[in-house]
């Protein structure tokens, strides 16, 4: 299997090319004290203001607290429809590119080839843009959705008098489990799909540097080479900074979470920033022995034993219940596709609010860093391949693990809800981190399962730390991916650092201040980014015809 092709190496083949590279140089950097690459502003303005915010918060922690709730409520109660209708638009805007001529055109230039066949290509997209979220949601959503949060207008199997309703049950499954598809399939995909197409088309179609700045040069001309183009990096970096903090601090909590419920130690702040430094010095040392000596080992042996967990699971478990769970919940989520995206006219305000915007603002954080995961591993795909392929597989493998983990949860709530420990968690007493555990406490091998529980939590958490610093890394130096191995480890320590601030400075809502505080701008971004998509193909098929 060869490696991902090297983006700076890619050469220029639009007739615009001498444009395109005009200013290149004020991005470029220069090695200094400690090895790093500080010339570049970039790199200057995010360190500091990364320094800073952790300072403060860690000074300010209550008024820190209040400012991260005024954000989330502003947040979900304002620009709900706003978050819901941008990912709308990404969703329409790859349809148009699956449909439209655009779709012919070759990643790379009509003789580029891939560079990984098609078993490999889907291991990875699989892989890019799931981390923690499988094992802290796969249990907690399905079940909260029939239950509590009730999309749509359904209704609870559970009555006012908190007697179960068996009537009510078939269909509140089948939309929580529909509910947390739309939370995890196509949608967020779309958000991805634009980042990584419009970096891997100004990049190898177009020969540009390795960075979000690249996409506007359509708009901004040669000063996407100066401060324009430097506010839009670092607001990227700042967006995948937050994301990433927030799957790191949710991986904390469930860590610590698995560890109260097997070895009893107790659920506080201290033990999940003692959790997140202990993984935190792990990524140091990844980071240290590079991509194919640290990350990507660890990664293949975090999906064989993802893969195992998932099986022992489905098999443990009520295999056709679990199967037939996946099934409806895949038709109803197609059949209510329409009504569980629309911005407005639904009586679900916990749901779409409180569920819907703070995974569109994730899904946008983390753009940046999966975007150009995918885009370095999809070179030689054509635009329509790419795309059906990137929305498809990865929502596909998603759907199987969630569809089976929700469809067992509500099969062990329904069927013994006085003793259920996933009602307990769930519902009765909100603690989502334990919503897995509480799931495998019905399954054979209870204590062993949840130590693996644990350790994939732990490695999901060291690779997304390792592989977040060598984007952040990649974004600081201009685009270039062989950036000094100190910068990539001082990031890593930034990620880790801002994960502990959130925590103290809020817990959870502080995590998804942070992420919303930082896709509102850059949703923006995004948007823009369609537009010189489509330039950029306009380009590329005049090319062809001539």
């Amino acid at each position: 299997m060869s490696s991902p092709s090297d983006p700076s190496s890619s050469p220029v083949t639009n007739d615009m090319q001498t444009d395109y590279t005009v200013g290149q140089d004020n991005i470029e950097g220069r090695i200094g004290p400690f090895g790093f690459d500080i010339h570049n502003r970039v790199f200057l303005v995010s360190a500091l203001a990364s320094v800073i915010f952790i300072v403060l918060t860690l000074l300010f922690p209550e008024r820190a607290g209040n400012m991260f709730q005024s954000i989330v409520g502003f947040a979900t109660g304002t620009l709900d429809w706003y978050f819901i209708s941008v990912v709308n638009i990404f969703i329409l805007f790859c349809v148009a590119l699956v449909v439209l001529p655009y779709g012919s055109v070759r990643l790379g230039g009509p003789d580029a080839r891939p560079d990984f066949g098609y078993l490999s290509w889907f291991a990875m997209l699989f892989a890019a843009g799931i981390g923690i979220g499988l094992l802290f949601f796969g249990v907690l959503e399905p079940v909260y959705h029939a239950n509590v949060s009730l999309p749509l207008g359904i209704s609870s199997p559970f009555g006012a008098d908190g007697e179960l309703n068996p009537e009510a049950i078939p269909a509140a499954s089948a939309l929580g489990i529909a509910g947390t598809y739309l939370h995890w399939g196509i949608h967020g995909w779309a958000v991805y799909v634009v980042m990584a197409l419009a970096l891997s088309i100004f990049t190898y179609n177009k020969g540009l540097p390795f960075s979000i700045r690249s996409a506007f040069f359509p708009i901004l001309g040669d000063r996407v080479w100066g401060w324009w183009g430097h506010a839009i990096d670092i607001l990227a970096v700042f967006a995948t900074l937050f994301g990433l903090a927030t799957s790191l601090g949710l991986g904390a909590q469930q860590a610590n979470a698995g560890m109260n419920f097997v070895f009893g130690l107790e659920v506080t702040t201290a033990a999940q920033v003692i959790i997140i430094l202990l993984v935190t010095a792990a990524a140091l040392v990844s980071v240290w022995r590079g991509l194919k000596g640290g990350v990507k080992k660890l990664s293949e042996f975090n999906m064989i034993l993802a893969v195992l967990f998932f099986f022992f699971v489905l098999f443990a478990g009520p295999t056709l219940v679990a199967l037939s769970g996946f099934w409806t919940g895949l038709t109803t989520y197609a059949k209510e596709l329409i009504p569980l995206s629309a911005p407005f006219g639904r009586d679900d305000d916990a749901y779409r609010q409180a569920w819907s915007v703070f995974y569109w603002a994730w899904w946008i954080s983390w753009a940046p860093f999966v975007g150009m995961f995918i885009a370095r591993v999809s070179r030689g795909r054509t635009v329509r391949e790419f795309v059906i392929c990137v929305l498809m597989i990865p929502s596909l493998f998603i759907f199987i693990w969630m569809g089976v983990f929700g469809a067992i949860a509500l099969d062990q709530l329904y069927a013994d809800p006085g003793s259920s420990l996933v009602k307990e968690y769930v519902i009765n007493n909100y603690n989502p981190e334990l919503s897995l555990f509480g799931m495998l406490n019905e399954l054979p091998l209870t204590g062993l399962m949840a130590t693996i529980g644990i350790i994939l939590a732990l490695i999901f958490f060291i690779t997304s730390s390792d592989s977040g610093s060598l984007v952040i890394d990649t974004i600081t130096a201009g685009g270039k991916i062989d950036a000094p191995r100190p910068q990539r480890m001082f990031w890593a320590m930034i990620e880790g650092l801002i994960a502990i601030v959130l925590l103290i400075g809020g817990g959870l809502s502080a995590l998804q201040a942070g992420v919303t505080a930082t896709a509102i701008p850059f949703s923006i971004v995004m948007l823009l980014m369609c537009y010189t998509i489509i330039v950029a193909l306009n380009g590329e098929l005049r090319r062809k015809l001539t």
